[in-house]
Parts: C-alpha cells; sequence; structure tokens
C-alpha cells in the first residue's frame, strides 16, 4: 500500500463537447462499457496501483457522481482507505468562487493533503480511459529525483497539436512545455529524438513528440508552495511552464492505450471499440480490473436472438429474432422482438418497473432498428421506430428535448418517449 500518495481526481468543467451526455451529469458521471462510469476507471487504477486514499473534485452536475461513488466504494476501517468528493463550496477561506480551471481548482481544496505523512500528490483526469500503475509512475518520480513528473505518450507531430508537448534535455529533464503547439515553429521547437524515446524502452515508431497525459505527481510540498503563493489557474498554461524554469521537472513514458473522451465522437468510437474481439482495451483483466458499483442483477436473458461483436451488460432482456451488432448495451435493457441496433450504444435503465403501468414501457419496442446512435438512460422507444441519420446531418440544435445530432451521431436525450412509427429523419 502506498501510504504516503495521495490522488487527486479532477471532476472537469462543463463537459460542453459531449453535451447532452452532460447537458444532465459531470462527465465523470457518464456512462460507458455498458455497466461503468468514466470515474471508475482512475479510481480502479488507484485501487490496482496501492493507493486507498481518493479524492475527487467536482462541481458541475454531480449528484449522479455522487450517488455512484458513494454506492461504489466503501473500505473496511482498518485500512484507512476512502474515495471522498471535494464539490465547490463556499467556505470563508476560498469564498464562494466556482473552479476556474485545474489548478485552481486544486488550491482550494490544499487543506485535504497537506497532512502529515503525505508525500506526493497524483493528479489525475476524471474523463480518460486507460490503465496504469500509478506506482510505476512514482518510482520514477522517486529514483529521477523530481519535484514534478508529468506522465507522457509519444505521438506524432501532427496529433501533437491536440495535447500539451515536451520539450527535453538528454537527461530526460523537461526544459520546456508548450500547450497545444500549432504552427511548424512550436512543433519544430518541441521535437524529440526517437532514438532517445527507444532508449527508454518503448518503440517510437517514428514518433517524435511527447504529449502530456494530464497525469502528474507533485511532491507535496512543491505543490502547496506554488499554488497557495499564486493566482494560478491552469496546470498546462500556467503551473508547468513556471515550474520548467525553477524545479526538476521530469517524463514518465508510457505506450498503452490511452484515450482522452472528450467530444461525442470521441466517446461513441470507444465505447464501440470496447465491443470488438479484438479491443486494444481489454476490459477483462485478472490483475487489474475495473470497479464499479454492485447491482445484484439477474443474468441477461436472450431467445433468438442474433448478437456478434457486442457487450451486453446484466440484467438485459433480448427478444426473439432481435440483431445486435458492433454495439454495447447498458444494463436493464428490454429489446423487443425483430429489433435492429448496429454500431449503437443503449445505456439502459437505472431501475425496472412494473409491467402493468399505464404508459410506453421501458425499452426498445419491436420492429424498431437503431443505426449509429446514442440512446440515453431511461428511454422509452415505441414500436417500429427509426432511430437511423439518413440525411447524414454533422450537427442540429441542442434545445431539441428528444433527440440531437452532435459529430454526425444521433443521441437520444435522457427519459425521452418515441411514440410508435417515429423517425429521426422526419422529427429532427
Amino acid at each position: 500500500m502506498m501510504s504516503n500518495a495521495v490522488a487527486l481526481i479532477l471532476g472537469g468543467g462543463r463537459g460542453t463537447r459531449l453535451a447532452p451526455l452532460t447537458s444532465i451529469r459531470s462527465k465523470p458521471a457518464v456512462p460507458v462499457g455498458g455497466k461503468y462510469r468514466l470515474i471508475d476507471i482512475p479510481i480502479s487504477n488507484c485501487i490496482n496501483s496501492g493507493i486507498n486514499r481518493i479524492y475527487v473534485l467536482t462541481q458541475f452536475l454531480s449528484v449522479s457522481l455522487h450517488s455512484h461513488i458513494r454506492n461504489s466504494y466503501s473500505f473496511d476501517k482498518f485500512s484507512g482507505g476512502f474515495v471522498e468528493l471535494l464539490a465547490a463550496q463556499e467556505t470563508t477561506s476560498i469564498g464562494s468562487d466556482w473552479y476556474q480551471g485545474t489548478a485552481d481548482a486544486v488550491r482550494k481544496n490544499l487543506v485535504y493533503f497537506d497532512q502529515p505523512g503525505i508525500d506526493h500528490v497524483v493528479i489525475l483526469s476524471g474523463d480518460q480511459l486507460y490503465r496504469m500503475d500509478y506506482g510505476d509512475l512514482i518510482k520514477t518520480h522517486i529514483s529521477s529525483g523530481a519535484d514534478v513528473t508529468i506522465s507522457c505518450m509519444p505521438v506524432s507531430r501532427e496529433d501533437a497539436r491536440g495535447f500539451g508537448v515536451m520539450q527535453l534535455e538528454d537527461s530526460g529533464r523537461v526544459k520546456g512545455f508548450v500547450e497545444k503547439p500549432q504552427t511548424d515553429e512550436e512543433i519544430n521547437a518541441v521535437l524529440t529524438d526517437p532514438q532517445w524515446i527507444n532508449s527508454r524502452g518503448i518503440d517510437s515508431k517514428g514518433r517524435d513528440c511527447l504529449a502530456s497525459m494530464g497525469i502528474y505527481v507533485f511532491n507535496k510540498d512543491l505543490l502547496i508552495d506554488m499554488l497557495s503563493g499564486s493566482e494560478f489557474t491552469d496546470f498546462g498554461k500556467e503551473v508547468f511552464p513556471q515550474t520548467i524554469e525553477t524545479h526538476n521537472v521530469q517524463t514518465h513514458l508510457f505506450d498503452g492505450y490511452w484515450e482522452d473522451i472528450g467530444t461525442i465522437r470521441s466517446f461513441y468510437e470507444a465505447n464501440i471499440e470496447l465491443a470488438s474481439t479484438d479491443a486494444d482495451f481489454d476490459l477483462i483483466s485478472i490483475e487489474n480490473p475495473i470497479y464499479t458499483r454492485s447491482r445484484f442483477l439477474p443474468p441477461t436473458q436472450m431467445s433468438g436472438a442474433n448478437v456478434s461483436n457486442s457487450l451486453i451488460a446484466d440484467g438485459c432482456r433480448i427478444g426473439e429474432g432481435a440483431t445486435i451488432e458492433n454495439s454495447v448495451i447498458g444494463l436493464r435493457t428490454i429489446v423487443g422482438e425483430n429489433v435492429t441496433i448496429r454500431n449503437s450504444i443503449i445505456m439502459g435503465a437505472a431501475d425496472y418497473e412494473d409491467d402493468s403501468a399505464d404508459r410506453l414501457p421501458l425499452g426498445i419496442g419491436d420492429h424498431t432498428t437503431i443505426d449509429g446512435a446514442i440512446v440515453d438512460l431511461d428511454c422509452r422507444i415505441g414500436k417500429g421506430v427509426q432511430i437511423v441519420n439518413g440525411k447524414d446531418r454533422s450537427d442540429t440544435d441542442l434545445e431539441n428535448p428528444v433527440c440531437v445530432i452532435r459529430d454526425g451521431i444521433p443521441i437520444i436525450i435522457k427519459k425521452s418517449v418515441l411514440a410508435d412509427g417515429w423517425k429521426l429523419d422526419d422529427n429532427v
């Protein structure tokens, strides 16, 4: 157990690029992989790495996130472990301002880890999909004598435009940091020799930039000094450029699967890939499982259905003649007879309901077709419905209360009701 380390998971901002999924929940609370939430990824990485003191910083639409964490993570009293939520709040010392950025969020919660016995603070993002042993990260940090260590991965110069990119000395010490370089001049200034990357045991494959993953280790005392004595609001744009000038900032190289779930397109593609038989990120891991809420649901029941390259979560009922291809089917999803679901994410339902209810039932009605779409939780979809972007539209009005198209992907809003025969192209 890493008793001298504490983890802070940043809950993120409003998540506008993930709207409408984030219009009613925070980014870390977005369902992923049929039965998990995004927040389960960094928390599971912490637990599997031996870090059992975990804070989650939140502010926007955090009710469902609070509920999920409260019902998912409980440590015995002898371990001293916890997962604690720190929501933006009014206090006599910090006022009532919302967090103004990643560094500001940490500054306003310094009191929670300015404690005896804590030497290292691991700062993580709550909206990424990956596995990492943070113990290896901390070992790199200690062995290099670093004050700060930034986990980074090799990327091509084309991909580097979307990241914070490091410029290194031969020793591996960071001597420059450029946030999302756009011009050739900016990128040329932060190139890393691929042979240097190869010498660190990672095949560069010609990639010559090292991009920050948004995963950091700070010596606690330095972090407190840097933030309490400044008005910095962002790590990438302000904290690191200053720290690089005055302290030993090192890198920890990583080359496993890592995906930033920042847009509807990236969310959709990451989920669909999880359903593939040769997915780069395998949900099954004996040594590093992904933890989530124990729901005690019955096994999924299927009768005469044709299912391929798909994930079917617990508690579902799949009707006769249904076809499900390249899709993720979430908890408690009820699929009628002769339904076709292709290349789609169905998030399922938060609970079962009484069949005698005098309304359209939760789930998907007979003879409905869903192709290339996302259906949020607790939707009631009638018979013969067509959720297909036949007009190949990229984006539609976010104010539509039932269905929105983002990045070319139709999204049925949480708790929407689609009557029998409803067609996307006729109603959106």
